[in-house]
């Protein structure tokens, strides 16, 4: 298998995790929301993660100590998709933890239609917004 059908294949995986986290929010499902798009696809593709460091990390030149050797490492295709699918999974999970804090509390879902798209996007950037929006609404969030 080829670092790009790896990479088409783990973005199909985390379009499937996103469109069953939106179905859980619309249906109110949480087995959809908390279980399926919160924890098993995000294990999934922290288990290729994990394989794709194994198997890849030693061939690879740089490392995390200077942003030059970052560049460095991120010219491996491997090391790229690994980086990629890091992404890819903590993006999703961190869409699914807001997704339910949000609903927990009782907020409207309406305000998952901005944070959901940039949780996607921009990971952090959707973190930001919901805690924002967490600590607004219903006092300090834990």
């Amino acid at each position: 298998m080829t670092p790009s059908t790896l990479f088409s294949i783990a973005n199909a995986t985390v379009l499937a995790g996103w469109l069953v986290l939106i179905a859980g929010i619309v249906s109110k499902r949480p087995l959809l929301r908390d279980r399926i798009a919160g924890l098993y696809i995000p294990l999934a593709l922290s288990a290729v993660y994990a394989v794709l460091i194994i198997v890849f990390w030693r061939g690879t030149d740089g490392g995390f100590d200077s942003l030059e050797n970052v560049q460095k490492l991120f010219t491996s295709p491997w090391a790229a998709l690994a980086g990629w699918v890091h992404y890819l999974a903590y993006d999703l999970l961190i869409g699914a933890l807001v997704s339910r804090q949000i609903m927990e509390r009782g907020l409207s879902r309406l305000f998952l239609i901005p944070i959901l798209p940039l949780a996607f996007l921009f990971g952090p950037i959707g973190f930001v917004l919901a805690r924002i929006l967490l600590l607004t609404k219903k006092g300090i969030a834990q």
